[in-house]
């Protein structure tokens, strides 16, 4: 059943780990369409200590893009609401930012991972948090801070930061807590106990408030910026989350593929699945919308692509590089012959830096061919990443007894037909490719809903998508 929808706008900021929007869904003859008013870079800044995020310049880009909005939308705006990328954090001390928050990518993490392990054997922690070991777990990073910690009375993640500038709240929407390793997946609600135990002040753990709950009207010098005092909301923070709301499919026999820079590939449940199989697998379990489980892996992603992309055109803007990549991408789909296949997920693609000279010593390492050429590089490096999504959804349908009948590919990845083509062949099953703007949907739905635009559960969220966005159906070859 699609819901009936009333006339009015919602402003979604949607933050990526390379670059962040403003769109505004507009609700209007019984329809939902999505105008782009603001896009800009989100582009880490190294200095001495580390790499970190430009916060304050992704802040800067919001109000501008709000402000843009709001001139567009003529005073129609019911509200606001922000998602962004997992796991980064500020800390504060009465309502002032210690410090600029640290990129997850950056190397101080190991000391964490060890100190955290030291004090909690890796499968207890599992077992209380069911959270994927990453090395940049917001609870590694905390175990990284050493004396600011103790000096911080709150910590806000990335969308939660945002909002508090805009409205002055401190809280906690649970999609992205639920990926800090202190959260219980169970209860949906902090973990107390295990914070004290790893060290960390419980009382810095701000209040839980689920998707769709009012923050407030923007304080006077964001309202000053974007022109009027606006309506803020929580939607999914985690894009993830956001995304998953989006999927045009009412049903539950779906796997999903969120892709951009990293591929987040599961499945929706009801309930977590916290095993020793499902640890050994990597899995996570993560909060959804609506009390949902993410339950889901983490891959790479498009990242291998776009920083393979900086090391052969390292003076290019962002659009020959785009370019670049559709040049290559359509010789890569002309090659024939054998193709190498790297493990997508070694720590070794961590990092920023030369991706392809990495992926050939992991190739001459592992017997693999070595790519000679760029095309050769995409070719492998796509193929390579349909193999892990692949991977991935079989593990998760068999790690929770759960059928799935179709993938469901979301997110900038959508684009890539090779890639779609890719992952419909090596799992054997349909991939249904979009809509490329999940994450903004999602956010858009979520607002709508709160503030009565629209009504419905997810399965009628989703109706409405499936009606509005159309998808590119990619039937699975032999490999």
């Amino acid at each position: 059943m699609t819901p009936a929808l009333s006339a009015g706008s919602v402003a979604a900021v949607d933050l990526g780990a390379t670059s962040g929007r403003v769109i505004l869904g507009q609700f209007a003859d019984g329809h939902l369409r999505l105008r782009h008013l603001a896009r800009f870079a989100n582009e880490p800044v190294r200095i001495g200590d580390g790499l970190h995020w430009n916060i304050l310049e992704l802040y800067r880009q919001l109000l501008m893009g709000l402000a843009a909005a709001e001139r567009e939308a003529s005073g129609e705006i019911r509200s606001i609401g922000i998602d962004s990328w997992a796991v980064d954090y500020g800390l504060l001390r009465g309502g002032r930012l210690l410090g600029v928050p640290y990129h997850y990518r950056d190397s101080r993490n190991e000391a964490g991972v060890a100190a955290v392990h030291a004090k909690i054997h890796p499968a207890e922690l599992y077992r209380r948090n069911g959270v994927q070991h990453l090395n940049f777990n917001t609870v590694f990073q905390l175990a990284s801070e050493g004396e600011l910690l103790g000096f911080a009375d709150r910590l806000l993640l990335i969308p939660d930061l945002l909002n508090h500038w805009l409205t002055g709240a401190e809280v906690a929407e649970r999609s992205n807590a639920s990926t800090t390793g202190l959260y219980d997946p169970r209860s949906q609600e902090w973990d107390l106990g295990l914070a004290t135990r790893l060290g960390i002040p419980s009382s810095i753990l701000p209040p839980l408030v689920n998707a769709g709950s009012p923050l407030g009207v923007l304080q006077p010098e964001a309202a000053a910026a974007v022109g009027r005092a606006l309506d803020v909301v929580t939607v999914g923070s985690h894009d993830t989350a956001s995304a998953v709301v989006a999927i045009p499919n009412p049903g539950r026999d779906f796997a999903y593929i969120s892709c951009g820079t990293w591929g987040l590939v599961g499945l929706e449940l009801d309930a977590p699945v916290i095993s020793d199989q499902a640890r050994a697998a990597n899995f996570t379990n993560e909060g959804g919308v609506d009390g949902r489980v993410r339950f889901l892996h983490n891959v790479m992603g498009l990242w291998l692509l776009s920083e393979s992309l900086h090391s052969w055109a390292p003076v290019s803007t962002a659009e020959q590089r785009s370019s670049l990549l559709q040049e290559l991408l359509q010789q890569a789909a002309k090659l024939e012959g054998p193709v190498a296949l790297f493990e997508v997920n070694d720590p070794v693609f961590l990092p920023p830096g030369d991706i392809p000279s990495r992926i050939a010593e992991w190739c001459r390492t592992h017997g693999e061919p070595v790519p000679q050429n760029p095309a050769q590089f995409v070719r492998t490096i796509v193929q390579s990443l349909g193999a892990a999504f692949a991977r991935a959804v079989h593990d998760a349908a068999r790690l929770a007894d759960h059928e799935v009948s179709v993938i469901h590919l979301v997110g900038g990845g959508v684009h890539n037909a090779l890639l779609c083509q890719a992952t419909a062949d090596h799992s054997g099953l349909p991939v249904l490719a979009g809509p490329v703007e999940a994450t903004a949907i999602g956010n858009v739905l979520i607002q709508a809903r709160s503030t009565g635009l629209v009504s419905g559960d997810l399965a009628e969220l989703r109706s409405l998508v499936a009606s509005e966005f159309p998808v590119i159906r990619y039937e699975p070859r032999e490999v």
